[in-house]
């Protein structure tokens, strides 16, 4: 694999594309103005001062689909040109009543009907918290807690919305990612994912859990996963993640005094990942996979395990993944190498999507060498069309 070529990674792109992308990622290179820029944003939403088309036309762009479905069926298009599917995403977040659940619930369940037959959409994904309260999860999360009797109902209701999502997924053959999250609400997730597991995914994998390789639990939880969908006899779906909330996670542990869930470092991290690859691969007639990376040696791992397990890179268990607007390097060239990828596509209203952008901005300005590596690569293929039109 060469992650290298910049010209197949940016083919979809036009020139304005690519220099909106370029300018985008040179100020998120700068913390201190990602810092100003999220706290001015904020401020001038709450002054209901007139930004939204500036967003829109800059970051959302980036990193959005759109605001509705609809709005997404241009990216969806496009992307399906060069053989990438899409998982749309709706990525509203922060809502607490009963009636925004139910209309999120219905949101997703829309999802999972418009990618039903349509080769370019191959998964739904929705997360547990866009349709309960966190601290319901959180004190559900410990199985020695007592729930209210309003507290039961209310984790009914909730478990009885997963299963009407799971449920669509299951009728009409679409499969569905549960998100992962905070490490002290994330037993609760795995109890009801693998419940979802051993109820529709009989024959296949419909239904996929989410791990999060930065927790050094996680080889061995994936590991009992496996001999778990052995011993019952289901198909587990696993979406391979290293994970998105280390910072929060080492803060709570530090305040509340208790141990580190996550890696000591991002070797530990890396290994156990790229470890967890070998294992899902060497148990794939009982597993199906989705691996969301940007981390280009972990996906020329899982290519060359592919290669070298003698599995065909078309098949439909074995997934790469990637956010849109980043890493188009690794999606694009895989993708030219024909095996199966596909692009998170969040969409919803500006403003309400807006927590997820500035997640974005905050990601690609902490992880080490995120932004520098965009930039080098669009640096990189804007000088190869300059030169091809001298």
């Amino acid at each position: 694999m060469d992650f290298n070529n910049t010209h197949i990674a940016f083919q979809s792109k036009s020139d304005k594309d690519l220099n909106r992308a370029y300018w985008l990622f040179k100020i998120i290179g700068y913390p201190t103005i990602v810092k100003i820029g999220k706290s001015l944003t904020n401020v001038a939403l709450k002054s209901k001062l007139p930004i939204e088309g500036i967003i829109r036309k800059t970051i959302f762009k980036q990193f959005c689909g759109g605001t509705t479905i609809t709005d997404c069926e241009q990216t969806t298009a496009d992307l399906y040109k060069f053989g990438i599917g899409t998982i749309l995403d709706y990525s509203v977040e922060g809502k607490t009543s009963n009636e925004d659940f139910e209309k999120t619930t219905n949101e997703i369940i829309a999802t999972i009907l418009k990618a039903k037959g349509n080769a370019a959409i191959p998964f739904a994904v929705f997360k547990v918290t866009g349709i309960s309260r966190f601290g319901l999860l959180e004190k559900g999360n410990d199985i020695d807690s007592k729930l209210t009797d309003q507290e039961q109902l209310e984790l009914t209701d909730v478990i009885d919305r997963i299963d009407r999502i799971c449920k669509a997924g299951f009728e009409n053959n679409v499969p569905v990612f549960i998100d992962a999250e905070e490490s002290w609400i994330q037993d609760i997730i795995d109890r009801i994912s693998v419940s979802m597991m051993e109820k529709y995914n009989k024959n296949h994998a419909i239904i996929f859990n989410t791990i999060q390789m930065y927790r050094h639990d996680r080889l061995s939880f994936l590991e009992n996963a496996i001999n778990h969908a052995r011993n019952i006899s289901y198909h587990y779906g696993i979406k391979l993640v290293r994970g998105a909330y280390m910072e929060k996670e080492r803060e709570r542990a530090l305040k509340m005094g208790y141990p580190s869930p996550i890696q000591q470092d991002k070797s530990h991290t890396d290994s156990d990942y790229n470890k967890a690859l070998e294992l899902i691969l060497e148990n794939i007639d009982v597993l199906a996979l989705c691996a969301g990376t940007h981390n280009e040696d972990s996906s020329k791992l899982l290519a060359n395990l592919i290669h070298k397990m003698n599995l065909n890179k078309e098949d439909k268990r074995i997934y790469f993944a990637q956010l849109l607007g980043m890493s188009d390097h690794i999606s694009y060239n895989l993708s030219s190498e024909k095996y199966n990828v596909a692009k998170y596509v969040p969409y919803g209203p500006v403003e309400e999507v807006l927590p997820y952008l500035l997640r974005r901005a905050d990601e690609n300005t902490s992880v080490a060498g995120q932004t520098s590596r965009e930039l080098s690569l669009l640096t990189s293929e804007k000088n190869r069309r300059k030169n091809e039109k001298k």
